[in-house]
């Protein structure tokens, strides 16, 4: 079956309503809707204990003794585990060391030593919580406290504490991609260079459900861990391989409903393993369920880097070289994929989709006393577009050229690609050109003057930003699996490797499911979490999920349908096709539904499918996002008064659920620029550690409307043609938002968050004329 494409690129055959390109609301809504969506704190099993975790209070101290005697007479205690006890458990994995001999293992709970606010220490486990916590504070530790650093600059000071002692310095890593000797000799003989120091803001991804986990032991099968993770299969590998020192079929993970990720919950906590630990000690389940204190403290941040960067240019215009220099922060530990964040997974894409003759980029990898650093949200995608989209509007202003004409000079052309980047990228299709001139005319680019000029006459500054983005996305793999089973009441369940934390997965897999197979919507069910079901999977994460598991769902149907095929021509004793649901023979017109075959045949449609394309690579979402800005100099207040923008996502499965993908992106992306920041105190002390500190956006921070368009280029990687979009509205907000606020500020430089202080002493300083009369 191939897929057409209508003029916005969207699939259009096959059933009715509900097919590939229409916009069908979440079939989960209704579930999650009514209270019945079943999250990891909802799960309650007989004879279920509680655990909590003493956590330091120090950024950097020495543990000389802890006493647990009095906190383990206390009521209801079961059990109170420190680092001797599990010993034996390995660390929590980091899978891209790039620090060589230098090692930073994170032991489930700390040793000799703390390295952050919220290391753990020790592990509670009583018949309910509030005896748990009881214990916990009854806990005595003798810390010896030591010096600590929670900034980069104070962590590659020449003097500054070493967090691991066995290390030469903070400094843990330099890695380096591109050509350094040409893009150096470029910036030295170019007619300009532009040269800006970057700041991007440390930031928690305040999922709306905190994690939890609940961990069961039963002797002759192995270990059950109830979590909210981004894909089972990958969480038992690792915490079963690493962690539990156990075969990965002596472990079942088992995820339900997910309220939100964003990247943090893809990894592997310290908990996770405590409490399968606890369990098997106590032949019990133990359930442990974090509150926001322990989120702000534990789970992995997002971004936190500072780069010098220069881009040069020749006398037209054009780009000539880019160089960026970033110090990247780590955090106590390197995460699970934390090292890879600004080096493999950002530190590739960065120059975007312009014409650049030279780029070099490295990267310093720096340890700080505080919590770890990993991916969130676009995972080093949004740090090198928000890099290149500040230098090319500052490039702008300094070549005196206009901020649209400047990119219209430098954008590869598609007659230009395939197109290698120098990194290792190659870029394969698009009409970067044609998006720009769609996303200013949706814009109103145009009328952008006259509105300034009416915001003078009210005494507000006006400001409008341009990003152009491209995302590499996949996700790491371009494989994924799904699993046929088929009732005979004729429904389709799917299980699929991927895992939803709210993208509405059960929604648009049946969609293209149900479309390959030419049968009403809810004939499919698609079904996840449980490596008892489908135990092959690489999760969702990195834009990866419509590529390759809708890729998968194709496969599989495709499959069942060549099952279907053999049992029919056996049943019918004649050749047989199949379309719209019946397998029909061609002679006698006699039918077999999906049903029936089922019914005849327990079990003979069912099977596993693997989707791996022979040339694997990823896919390029791009685009062009357009802000404007109103700031009030009296207040330093800014309200985003116009937002559109126009992507390229190939195939669109379900445009509505599309949107909603984008609408947060764009609120997380808006967040970050005016509001988030994880701030610690020159002691390491975290000083945002509630939503009284940490500012998150509300309905009223939003643009009134996000005009959302489309020109779509088929993606070649995959047999919907579909290109990832979680994470693109992320990546285009950030820099399409500052740059407004910057323009507003007649290019006044500001570094996130753009705060009302920073924003009114910045209008001050320019001594605002008159509004105009």
């Amino acid at each position: 079956m191939k897929f057409g494409t209508s003029q916005t690129g969207v699939g259009q055959t096959g059933v009715g309503q509900t097919g590939i390109g229409k916009s069908v609301t979440r079939v989960e809504d209704a579930r999650l809707l009514t209270g019945r969506g079943r999250y990891t704190d909802d799960v309650q099993l007989p004879g279920m204990l509680h655990a909590v975790t003493l956590r330091s209070p120090y950024g950097h101290a020495l543990i000389r003794g802890i006493d647990t005697s009095a906190a383990a007479a206390m009521p209801g205690v079961h059990a109170i585990l420190t680092a001797a006890d599990v010993a034996h458990l390995g660390p929590i994995p980091c899978m891209v060391p790039l620090s060589g001999p230098v090692q930073t293992p994170r032991m489930l709970l700390a040793t000799d030593r703390v390295r952050f606010v919220g290391d753990g220490v020790a592990f509670v486990v009583a018949e309910t919580r509030a005896e748990a916590e009881a214990a916990r504070d009854a806990i005595e530790v003798l810390y010896e406290e030591l010096p600590a650093v929670a900034t980069i600059a104070d962590a590659i000071a020449p003097d500054a504490p070493r967090i691991w002692p066995e290390a030469p310095s903070n400094l843990v890593f330099t890695w380096e991609v591109g050509d350094g000797a040409k893009a150096e000799a470029n910036v030295r003989e170019a007619h300009h260079v532009t040269r800006l120091r970057i700041i991007q803001n440390r930031v928690a991804p305040t999922s709306m459900e905190v994690r939890a986990a609940v961990g069961q032991w039963q002797e002759g099968e192995g270990f059950t861990l109830h979590v909210g993770s981004q894909g089972v299969a990958g969480m038992r590998g690792l915490l079963a391989g690493m962690v539990m020192k156990c075969p990965p079929e002596q472990l079942r993970v088992i995820t339900g409903d997910v309220g939100g990720g964003f990247g943090m919950k893809t990894f592997v906590y310290p908990e996770y393993g405590l409490v399968l630990e606890a369990a098997k000690r106590l032949g019990a389940p133990v359930k442990w369920a974090g509150d926001r204190s322990d989120a702000f403290q534990t789970d992995t941040h997002g971004r936190a880097m500072e780069s010098d960067c220069a881009m040069a240019f020749d006398a037209e215009g054009r780009i000539l070289a880019l160089r960026v220099e970033t110090w990247s922060d780590l955090g106590a530990y390197q995460a699970q994929f934390g090292p890879a964040i600004q080096t493999f997974a950002g530190g590739r894409i960065i120059g975007g989709v312009y014409r650049i003759p030279a780029i070099h980029n490295r990267v310093h990898g720096v340890m700080t006393n505080t919590a770890p650093v990993d991916a969130y949200r676009g995972a080093g995608r949004p740090e090198s577009t928000y890099i290149v989209e500040r230098l090319m509007e500052a490039a702008a202003r300094e070549l005196g050229l206009s901020v649209d004409e400047i990119r219209r000079r430098n954008l590869l052309t598609p007659e230009e690609l395939p197109h290698d980047n120098g990194l290792g990228l190659t870029f394969d299709v698009g009409d970067f050109p044609a998006v720009l001139d769609k996303a200013l005319a949706n814009a109103d680019w145009n009328g952008f003057p006259a509105r300034k000029a009416e915001a003078a006459r009210r005494g507000k500054r006006y400001g409008r930003g341009l990003c152009y983005y491209v995302e590499i996305a996949g996700g790491g793999s371009s494989e994924e699996f799904a699993d046929v089973r088929v009732g005979s009441d004729g429904i389709v369940e799917v299980a699929v490797g991927t895992q939803s934390n709210g993208q509405g997965h059960e929604t648009v897999y049946a969609q293209v499911t149900a479309e390959r197979l030419g049968i009403p919507l809810d004939q499919v069910r698609i079904v996840q979490g449980d490596t008892a079901r489908l135990d092959q999977g690489h999760g969702t994460g990195g834009s990866r999920s419509m590529a390759w598991g809708g890729g998968a769902c194709l496969v599989a149907a495709d499959a069942m349908v060549g099952r279907g095929l053999e049992l029919a021509r056996a049943d019918l004793g004649d050749e047989v096709d199949y379309a719209d649901g019946l397998f029909r023979a061609r002679n006698s017109n006699a039918t077999l539904s999906i049903a029936e075959l089922a019914a005849k045949h327990p079990g003979g449609l069912d099977g596993r499918a693997r989707f791996h394309p022979e040339n694997p690579r990823p896919t390029f979402p791009n685009g062009c996002h357009v802000a404007e800005v109103e700031l009030d100099p009296e207040t330093g207040t800014v309200a985003i008064t116009r937002y559109s923008l126009v992507d390229d996502f190939g195939t669109i499965v379900n445009p509505l659920l599309l949107q909603g993908q984008i609408h947060g992106g764009v609120a997380q992306g808006l967040g970050q620029v005016l509001l988030e920041n994880i701030v610690y105190d020159e002691n390491a002390q975290l000083l945002t550690g509630s939503f009284m500190d940490y500012g998150l956006p509300r309905a009223d921070d939003m643009p009134p409307a996000i005009a959302f368009d489309t020109l779509p280029t088929l993606s070649p990687t995959n047999p919907l043609g579909a290109k990832g979009c979680g994470e693109a509205g992320t990546i285009g907000a950030m820099p399409a938002i500052m740059n407004a606020i910057i323009d507003a500020l007649d290019g006044t430089q500001l570094e996130m968050p753009a705060t009302p202080e920073k924003l009114w002493r910045a209008a001050q300083a320019l001594r605002l004329p008159q509004a105009a009369e």
